[in-house]
């Protein structure tokens, strides 16, 4: 596959000093963050991870397992570095992703990882026996959650949404907790009234990183990217420009 289709765009901008990858959450596509690289400071360079199987790579198999997918994106991230240092970003399942890619990565692994709305313990996790339900009853999950409107009710359009999220979702049940530890600082974003994951879950991180820098949190819900994306990606790049230019920094006890 060819490296363009894991990225959009396809290569970094080579005037930024600094890159981002930012990785979506469950059932989304790269689309989900294309406003944010708009919000990219000019000195950062940012990249939208895409899946296969959803929106231009909608004909190809989706994964299903997490080793498969961390595996395939290990690749992908590699053949990318340029020796720039950089960050990566995940919301949700992204958050999961972008953890087990910085752990696969090693030592060309990120200066700075970004978590947003998941956290190793307390995240409210799908289930394999969810991922195999009915399309209507995981469509059901997508409005609960808010991904789709429940006035929408195409049915074109539901094809293309239920079956990556229905993939996604058994991608997180493949996900076996190994306590894996970071040699990276980590930061934290939470929605106050995020009712997949509890403000206090957010603290587990500590056991991840010697380097947490505590929790950003906004007053919404599991979707609070989607409206506080200019303060994510300023604090997130400020983050960023300092750790890459110091990675031994002490670390800061900041909690939001």
């Amino acid at each position: 596959m060819a490296q363009g289709a894991w990225l959009q765009p396809a290569t970094a901008r080579p005037d930024a000093a600094l890159r981002v990858l930012l990785i979506p959450y469950a059932g989304a596509g790269a689309a989900a963050f294309h406003p944010w690289l708009r919000l990219m400071p000019a000195d950062v360079a940012a990249q939208c991870v895409q899946l296969p199987g959803r929106q231009e790579r909608l004909a190809e198999p989706a994964l299903t397992s997490i080793d498969a997918a961390v595996e395939a994106l290990a690749r992908r991230v590699r053949d990318s570095l340029d020796g720039r240092p950089y960050g990566l970003f995940g919301h949700s399942m992204g958050a999961l992703l972008a953890y087990r890619l910085a752990v696969a990565l090693g030592a060309d692994g990120p200066v700075l990882l970004g978590a947003s709305g998941w956290a190793p313990e307390g995240f409210a996790m799908p289930s394999a026996e969810l991922a195999a339900l009915p399309g209507p009853a995981v469509l059901a999950r997508l409005r609960e959650l808010g991904w789709v409107p429940a006035e929408v009710s195409d049915k074109h359009l539901l094809a293309l949404v239920v079956p990556p999220m229905r993939a996604d979702m058994a991608l997180c049940a493949s996900y076996a907790d190994d306590g894996a530890r970071l040699g990276c600082p980590v930061v934290g974003y939470h929605g106050s009234t995020d009712h997949l994951l509890p403000a206090a879950a957010m603290s587990s991180w500590q056991g991840r990183t010697d380097r947490y820098l505590g929790t950003r949190s906004f007053p919404a819900g599991h979707l609070f990217p989607q409206r506080y994306g200019p303060q994510i990606v300023a604090d997130f790049t400020g983050l960023l420009r300092r750790y890459a230019a110091v990675p031994g920094l002490a670390p800061e006890a900041r909690h939001g």
